[in-house]
């Protein structure tokens, strides 16, 4: 059973929408998944409860405590767990410490980027990445197209030694999903379609 932990301590990178997605990616192809909140705003668990009840059931689970990780771990597939901000929390170190996957989205800016790599180079130093019993998995996020920043991101990313697995757009669509419940993997519109090919890296990834 996997535990994929989409995580940053630099807010508004796009975490919540990463982990509703891969979520229900891995639910549309019939994988038994949970989605685990830890994060204090709870928006994953309104997330859940906004689903249709017509699509493959996400399990909602609340890990906003630390004494509820591990809750029905036996029962799933995966878990794919919408991290707290920030590294110095208990919590952030008690799922840090269990993941199998780490996905830590980053915006194509300059303050982002930053902050991002000193949180990379934290978690790097904790044992159970340290050991490679955790993969990292960087997620450029909300990337606008005509941006000229994207480039300099994964130059000074892979400078580090932490390579961008892929890049996923800025689109309207994920906010129109993200109020309904639903994800891109969800339905077949042209659009939906157009932008799944961007999450193949990650959803390989997390499967290996």
């Amino acid at each position: 059973m996997r535990k994929i932990l989409v995580v940053n301590s630099k807010g508004g990178c796009g975490k919540t929408t990463v982990a509703t997605n891969l979520a229900v990616a891995l639910a549309a192809r019939g994988e038994d998944v949970a989605l685990a909140d830890a994060d204090r705003q709870k928006s994953s668990l309104s997330w859940v409860k906004r689903r249709p009840k017509n699509l493959p059931r996400i399990e909602a689970l609340n890990w906003s405590k630390s004494e509820a990780i591990g809750d029905k771990d036996k029962q799933l597939d995966a878990i794919v767990i919408d991290g707290p901000g920030g590294l110095r929390s208990e919590l952030a170190k008690m799922l840090i410490a269990e993941a199998s996957e780490i996905v830590v989205p980053v915006l194509a800016s300059v303050f982002d980027w930053n902050a991002t790599l000193k949180f990379l180079d934290d978690i790097s130093d904790i044992k159970r990445v340290r050991k490679g019993k955790a993969d990292i998995h960087v997620v450029a996020n909300r990337i606008n197209r005509r941006s000229t920043q994207i480039g300099e991101l994964e130059q000074a990313l892979a400078r580090k030694g932490y390579p961008v697995l892929c890049r996923i757009s800025d689109r309207v669509l994920y906010a129109r999903h993200a109020a309904a419940g639903t994800g891109v993997f969800d339905v077949s519109g042209a659009g939906e379609h157009e932008i799944r090919g961007q999450w193949h890296p990650l959803l390989l990834a997390v499967d290996t």
